[in-house]
């Protein structure tokens, strides 16, 4: 094996490019791909980050809505309660309208029992008049006679 010029040319040549790349080219290689390692390092760790939060998010959507459903409930049973209540005042307040009424009822038909009783009663002295006028086949006078007639009005 014969080492001559070419050879030595060529390995001079190789090394020449060695440097030149470990100079120039190598740097910014690396340089980009330490780039593109820390680019898809942060954009796993924001893919992380969000998936966490997506997690978070949707326990809170889940909290909050377990929290309005019982809010409903709490609501709901609130109306319910506050219905049974005004019915209750509805149905006491109509009793004792009912009761009112009644009450004064009673008291009118009171009246009209001792209105239609006096005037039974005079009804009746003016028929006792008119009989006992005939029986005696003379006229009596009720001014004259008005002691009389309410004694008799009294007793029926």
């Amino acid at each position: 094996m014969n080492i001559n010029a070419t050879l030595i040319g060529q390995s001079i040549a190789f090394f020449l490019f060695v440097w030149f790349c470990m100079k120039f080219i190598w740097p910014p290689l690396t340089r980009a791909l330490d780039e593109r390692k820390r680019t898809i390092a942060d954009g796993l760790a924001a893919a992380e980050k969000g998936r966490r939060e997506q997690e978070l998010g949707e326990k809170k959507a889940l909290e909050t809505i377990k929290k309005a459903k019982q809010d409903a409930a709490e609501v709901i049973a609130l109306a319910d309660k506050r219905a049974a209540e005004i019915a209750d005042e509805a149905k006491a307040n109509a009793k004792a309208e009912a009761e009112r009424i009644v009450t004064a009822a009673r008291a009118d038909i009171g009246q009209e029992v001792n209105r239609a009783r006096e005037h039974l009663r005079r009804a009746v002295a003016e028929l006792a008049t008119a009989g006992a006028a005939k029986i005696l086949e003379k006229e009596i006078d009720a001014k004259a006679h008005a002691k009389l007639l309410e004694a008799v009005m009294k007793q029926l």
